[in-house]
């Protein structure tokens, strides 16, 4: 889900793993020349899911730890080629918490159609998180520490040659 830390997390585990780090957002906002935000109001969340669906099913690397956007579960393909080079890692945050860091979700860039609510973007995308995950890890509560902690239990054993998604 948006605001759940995949981007935090995600620098954090390439950090501690000596992987590199991408975050799909920032590539589709460098191809786009545009915010998400700005790259919605103009194109719609239809539009920004099947962009952010091409880029990640053309992604070619390795030992990357890649923070997909909280919509990337809508692009079958995206999905099969994550889960065919890595292990898709989903972090699981308590509503309450999403809504505080999330604040305006317009300006955040959300894909979701207009006028949804979190709670209904949660209902919606968290089937397909578990159909999608590896592995859950609940965020949210602890510190960043413990997490990262977390985190990194769940990569051991994957490969030294395997990339992990966060």
């Amino acid at each position: 889900m948006p605001g759940a830390g995949k981007s935090t997390l995600g620098v954090l585990l390439a950090k501690a793993l000596g992987y590199d780090f991408l975050d799909t957002d920032l590539i589709i906002q460098r191809r786009t020349c545009q915010t998400l935000a700005d790259y919605l109001r103009k194109h719609g969340h239809q539009a920004l899911r099947q962009l952010e669906s091409e880029i990640i099913a053309s992604l070619d690397v390795q030992q990357t730890v890649i923070a997909t956007g909280g919509s990337a579960i809508y692009g079958e393909s995206a999905m099969q080629h994550l889960r065919h080079h890595g292990q898709i890692i989903y972090l699981r945050c308590p509503l309450a918490v999403l809504d505080q860091r999330i604040g305006n979700m317009q300006d955040r860039g959300i894909a979701a159609s207009s006028g949804q609510s979190l709670h209904e973007i949660e209902a919606e995308r968290v089937p397909l998180y578990e159909q999608y995950a590896n592995d859950t890890l609940d965020v949210g509560s602890q510190s960043m520490d413990d997490t990262l902690t977390e985190l990194l239990a769940l990569t051991r054993g994957r490969g030294p040659n395997r990339p992990t998604r966060a």
